[in-house]
């Protein structure tokens, strides 16, 4: 456990010694006011964050790749990884406790968007069961975006490719349920390998549980899909870390 701290503290830490971590803030912010009211967020006509909300899963395609693509492409760059395997760390320690560190940074995101749910309370009565199951939907998710950045940095000692590694990788859970991509592939997959990949969609997932409606499955697939993420993530350090 004291392994999975020291990881932890280090690498929240280093969010901060950079300029990068406020400027991933402040575009974050911006983009998810700017696009709540260019969908037409006063034109609604009642107090609701589903909008707000709606915007994330395609936000985070991009802001969280950009967030895990230091977590272990930079460590390979400049060597500092064998300096972090010579500790008395386990690799699940140190995945885990970056992993950790960076979910929390994405926390942080999420609750300087607070001033949203203060405003909708001034115009109106929402309901808050949907505001705290979309902020739970949101955490759950990003931490699927975040375990296959972490995979991906792993992968990689560039930035760069960690990066649009990441970013082709969570768009395709992203449009997996998308109508258009559902189409094309009915005409050359059989019907119930189409549905297999339906389910694998992260909207339609975080639709169902932003709308203020919890359920164990769609929970159940976010946890399972982060944790296999994380596995594979630990098993190609394993096998790099032996090799070298």
């Amino acid at each position: 456990m004291r392994g999975f701290s020291s990881v932890f503290k280090r690498e929240l830490r280093g969010y901060f010694s950079t300029p990068l971590a406020y400027v991933l803030l402040v575009i974050f912010l911006f983009f998810s006011s700017f696009l709540t009211y260019k969908n037409g967020f006063f034109q609604v006509g009642r107090a609701s964050l589903q909008l707000f909300f709606a915007n994330f899963p395609l936000l985070f395609t991009f802001l969280v790749p950009a967030i895990a693509m230091r977590l272990w492409a930079a460590e390979r760059r400049t060597n500092s990884i064998e300096l972090l395997f010579t500790l008395p760390i386990t690799t699940g320690q140190a995945v885990l406790g970056k992993f950790v560190a960076a979910l929390s940074f994405i926390a942080l995101a999420l609750g300087l968007t607070f001033p949203m749910v203060i405003m909708v309370a001034y115009l109106g009565n929402p309901d808050p069961g949907p505001i705290i199951t979309g902020y739970v939907g949101s955490l759950l998710m990003a931490g699927c975006y975040l375990a296959i950045g972490s995979f991906f940095s792993a992968l990689t000692r560039n930035q760069v490719i960690a990066f649009v590694l990441a970013v082709v990788g969570c768009s395709i859970f992203l449009f997996a349920g998308s109508p258009t991509v559902l189409d094309y592939l009915s005409t050359v997959l059989p019907m119930g390998l189409v549905e297999g990949i339906e389910t694998l969609s992260f909207r339609s997932r975080f639709d169902s549980i932003q709308r203020g409606v919890i359920e164990l499955g769609d929970v159940a697939f976010f946890v399972v899909l982060t944790a296999g993420w994380l596995w594979a993530n630990v098993a190609l350090l394993e096998e790099r870390r032996t090799a070298e």
